[in-house]
């Protein structure tokens, strides 16, 4: 686990239309779902001035912890100018520290596991903005990799 600072950024691409929460797997019904919806209307070939291809996940907004409600996002990197089409939402990550953590191995289990991981070690959350990172080293589900950054006092 590497500690890191990274600059602000803007996303555009879609948000959950409600919080949801780690209880009973609600998030993992709500996160696939919206997950299906970003690749079945190829939601990342809508958005306007993506820097990259990479597709970011966030989880943000939390009402205490990870065991609390929660809102979620998938899109792209864009141009801090870029405004978001009408179906679409931007998010703005501000500047601020992480915990880095990779995930490798099969999808989607090497993500679930990671966060098991990142729920059972001493870090010390801020629980601002965390999100993961999908490149091209994700793109074998059979042997993924995936970063994942987790915002740290």
């Amino acid at each position: 686990m590497e500690k890191l600072s990274k600059t602000g950024f803007k996303l555009v691409g879609l948000q959950l239309e409600q919080k949801t929460s780690n209880k009973n797997n609600q998030s993992n019904l709500d996160c696939g779902n919206l997950w299906q919806k970003f690749e079945k209307e190829n939601i990342i070939d809508l958005i306007p001035n993506k820097l990259s291809n990479e597709i970011y996940a966030v989880y943000f907004d939390y009402e205490e912890d990870e065991a609390a409600s929660f809102s979620y996002f998938i899109g792209c990197r864009v141009d801090v100018s870029a405004d978001a089409p009408k179906n679409l939402t931007s998010l703005k990550i501000p500047s601020q520290k992480y915990q880095k953590v990779t995930a490798r191995g099969i999808m989607t289990a090497c993500i679930t596991d990671a966060w098991n991981k990142i729920w059972n070690a001493d870090i010390e959350r801020k629980f601002d903005f965390d999100f993961e990172v999908y490149d091209e080293r994700s793109k074998n589900w059979d042997d993924a990799m995936v970063d994942i950054y987790v915002s740290i006092a």
